[in-house]
């Protein structure tokens, strides 16, 4: 089974220019339930591998509706946390080309107070982590545990730490606490912005290299309009373009390729990336890049089920 940890919220997205606006000609803004981790766990739970879902979830009405959207996405809620406090908010703002800018409610909010479970249960193979998970205090702390333990077992530990800058208040001490997180992550799976954001504007296939040679087994690398790559000891072993599809907007694209990659790996029982070569992983990157240019059709993050993968060319 593949466990995600991480946040869970919703997303307050602009509704069609044509609706009617509010004072100050802003936009009516519309929920989509969303969160980094949130969405990776429903994009490997639609994509038909056993995915189990952990965070502390509110008992609002928005938190009703996250656990409901779960089930129906088949992703396993025996290791979700209930609490009445109220559920995180994200105002999203879109530009021109549709990439998505956060404002973040998140003082009090049920999924930051998080607890540490102990070990999970023998049968995970795959945890990943990552986005406001891996900052927000204190169940930042709680993931860092896990990650840390899961990975001395021998778990594919999986990271996308899904920079939000408005969120970091040391960015030095989050980039050391970042770096103190590699020898115990097996898969990376990282922006080119966030890689620039982390380095202070390195290169990020230079980054990834550097990621490498601090443990990491391979970095993935999301390129925007140049697609996927992922760099491994080896060397850049693959690249696949970007598909060419209408955009609606870009939230949860990030997010349905490490889903997708966290599905393709469990369907091919790829838990040693070591044993992956340039072929499989062009297999995995197309796979993911497949997924998201279905998510970047719809409006907010709605990642595609097997079916809609199998009837999209």
């Amino acid at each position: 089974m593949i466990v995600v940890g991480g946040e869970a919220l919703v997303d307050l997205v602009p509704g069609d220019p044509l609706d009617s606006t509010v004072d100050g000609g802003l936009r009516a803004l519309l929920p989509r339930l969303g969160g980094g981790p949130y969405n990776v766990a429903l994009a490997a739970g639609r994509l038909g591998v056993p995915t189990a879902f952990l965070s502390r979830v509110s008992t609002d009405r928005f938190g009703e509706a996250m656990v409901e959207r779960l089930h129906a996405s088949a992703v396993d809620t025996a290791l979700l946390q209930r609490g009445d406090e109220p559920t995180t908010l994200a105002v999203v703002a879109l530009d021109a080309k549709g990439a998505a800018r956060y404002t973040f409610y998140v003082e009090g909010t049920a999924d930051r107070l998080v607890a540490d479970p102990g070990p999970l249960p023998e049968d995970v193979t795959a945890l990943s982590l990552g986005t406001l998970g891996m900052v927000l205090e204190p169940g930042a702390s709680a993931y860092e545990a896990m990650l840390r333990r899961e990975a001395a077992r021998g778990v594919l530990t999986v990271l996308d730490p899904n920079i939000r800058e408005a969120l970091i208040t040391d960015p030095a001490a989050y980039r050391a606490r970042f770096a103190s997180w590699l020898p115990d992550v097996r898969l990376l799976k990282i922006s080119d912005d966030d890689a620039a954001w982390l380095t202070e504007g390195a290169d990020p296939v230079a980054a990834a290299k550097s990621w490498i040679e601090s443990g990491v087994d391979a970095v993935v690398l999301t390129r925007g309009a140049d697609g996927l790559a992922v760099i491994t000891a080896a060397g850049e072993l693959a690249h696949v373009p970007s598909r060419k599809v209408t955009v609606v907007d870009t939230i949860g694209a990030g997010d349905t390729v490490q889903g997708a990659l966290l599905a393709w790996l469990h369907t091919h029982e790829a838990a040693d990336l070591a044993s992956l070569d340039a072929d499989a992983w062009r297999e995995a990157l197309a796979f993911a890049a497949k997924a998201a240019s279905i998510t970047v059709s719809r409006s907010g993050a709605e990642p595609p089920t097997s079916a809609d993968m199998a009837s999209t060319v």
